[in-house]
């Protein structure tokens, strides 16, 4: 029979494993923030020593993600959580998925600007609204890895409603892009090297909308994919 003190001992090494998890977490996010800006800088300004920095560091991103996926199934095996522990390890994996997807998506934007600048193309239009969407979209990132650190889901539903900002803003930039490869057909290879560098900040606003979302189905135990952000500020506010 298991002791007061042995089960006591087992509770803070379960908690502290899963403290550490939730650290590496953090420092995953942190890291990832860091890849958006660089690419979403390198885009502007064609620094060709950035832009292949950011490409090779894409392979830390999933390195990191492996390694915490590797913890949480230990603990699963070890520790065989139950209830909110259990939402805890479901909600880091689905969270570390989305930013190694968002690592993919700064490498992404980091590969378009090299294709752009090493064919000398760089007065095109459009990287003003880029740099916008990406603010919003990082934004986005910071208040979701904030929420995850504080266990607090109220951001949920204003990140929903960035993400809808953001979605808007993809769609002026290709309405305008398509009309300045009509204008000019010479262009249109570079404006598609563009619209894929757009593309992937906004699939960057869908996964931290995303990350969000696991945040108020690990405190609220409620799976809020899909739903309007009125319906989420309805369902953290019970």
């Amino acid at each position: 029979m298991v002791d007061n003190a042995a089960k006591e001992h087992v509770s803070k090494k379960f908690d502290a494993d899963l403290e550490e998890i939730r650290t590496l977490v953090l420092q995953m996010g942190g890291f990832v923030e860091e890849q958006i800006k660089n690419a979403v800088g390198a885009l502007t300004d064609g620094n060709e020593r950035m832009i292949e920095q950011i490409i090779d560091n894409d392979h830390r991103v999933n390195a990191m993600e492996i390694k915490i996926d590797e913890l949480c199934s230990q603990v699963i095996v070890r520790r065989q959580p139950t209830a909110i522990d259990l939402r805890m390890i479901m909600t880091v994996i689905n969270t570390i998925t989305d930013l190694e997807r968002i690592g993919d998506e700064a490498a992404k934007i980091a590969r378009m600007a090299k294709l752009i600048y090493a064919a000398d193309r760089m007065h095109m239009p459009r990287f003003v609204e880029i740099r916008h969407i990406a603010t919003i979209a990082i934004d986005m990132l910071r208040k979701a890895l904030d929420a995850f650190a504080r266990l607090d889901p109220n951001a949920s539903a204003e990140i929903v409603r960035q993400d809808e900002q953001v979605d808007e803003e993809f769609r002026s930039i290709i309405r305008h892009l398509v009309t300045f490869m009509m204008e000019d057909p010479r262009k249109i290879s570079t404006a598609i090297e563009i619209l894929f560098a757009a593309k992937a900040v906004e699939r960057i606003g869908d996964h931290a909308k995303n990350m969000s979302e696991y945040i108020v189905y690990l405190v609220k135990g409620k799976d809020v994919r899909h739903v309007s952000a009125d319906e989420i500020e309805r369902t953290v506010s019970k």
